[in-house]
């Protein structure tokens, strides 16, 4: 079954901001559908990376809302969407990160798939400047003109002053104007991602992690989709035995059928390196 179930049939993709440049590519080819752009869709109902609009719903719960605007829109059973965030690394807590969602809905068969991809290859940032030169350099770090950038009165402004600024002209004139008038002015980088080559590529990343999902198939049922759920630690260590935090197994779970299997030692390894271990490296 597994891919077949999307061939030849309509794909609506759920964005207002470019994103099809990556994703229609990648869903053409893998899944062998015709990808359409929704007509009419404002997603930016559901929130603005700008805080014109607050996104009220956790990212995933904006994916469903964007799918529902499709559905009803495009009259379209099958819709992809995707929602980005932006912040500290969950991990990595002196770094920014950047994490894409992307879902497919198939309403036809009720199945829903959700992948991700999280990265540190992300250009956001926001300041506050009182001069042109800090603009300038501001601008440098953000990667524009190839970048879009924002202009704001202040940090928490509902109001943007310009967006999709990608020219320095247009820069510096704006920031002239506001900084004469307000002697400060809040710069941001523009996360939209038609504004936003380095999140495109991220988006990207996390249309073909999808698309993985979808080819793996269920054993019992043959549904796609057949993925990790969840995962095991406790690889023993190599020197004392004693279970580490490190990967023992994968397990997968069919979200149709609710078949699971397990996989031990995912990573071809059955012993931990000591240098992991909280007994023999506290």
């Amino acid at each position: 079954m597994g891919t077949t179930l999307f061939k030849n049939r309509i794909l609506a993709i759920a964005t207002m901001h470019g994103k099809e440049t990556v994703i229609q590519p990648i869903m053409e080819k893998s899944l062998q559908v015709n990808c359409r752009l929704v007509p009419g869709i404002n997603t930016d109902v559901l929130g603005t990376f700008s805080g014109e609009i607050e996104r009220k719903q956790d990212p995933l719960g904006t994916l469903r809302l964007k799918c529902e605007l499709a559905f009803d829109l495009s009259g379209a059973d099958l819709v992809i969407a995707n929602e980005g965030s932006f912040g500290q690394h969950p991990h990595l807590f002196f770094a920014k990160a950047n994490e894409e969602l992307v879902i497919l809905q198939d309403r036809r068969n009720q199945l829903e798939i959700v992948a991700s991809y999280l990265t540190t290859d992300t250009n956001f940032d926001a300041t506050e400047i009182t001069t042109e030169n800090e603009a300038l350099e501001f601008a440098n770090r953000a990667l524009f003109p190839s970048h879009g950038l924002i202009l704001k009165g202040q940090q928490h402004a509902n109001t943007c002053i310009e967006k999709g600024i990608t020219q320095q002209e247009h820069l510096l004139t704006s920031v002239r104007k506001y900084l004469q008038t307000n002697g400060k002015l809040w710069i941001e980088t523009d996360m939209r991602a038609l504004y936003n080559p380095t999140r495109m590529l991220a988006i990207q990343q996390a249309t073909q992690n999808l698309v993985r999902k979808l080819e793996s198939e269920c054993p019992s049922c043959g549904y796609p989709g057949f993925w990790i759920s969840k995962v095991k630690g406790g690889l023993p260590c190599a020197q004392c035995g004693t279970a580490t935090r490190s990967t023992s197994a994968h397990i997968y779970h069919c979200t149709n059928c609710s078949h699971e299997k397990i996989v031990e030692f995912p990573h071809s390894k059955r012993f931990e390196d000591p240098m992991y271990c909280d007994i023999c490296n506290p």
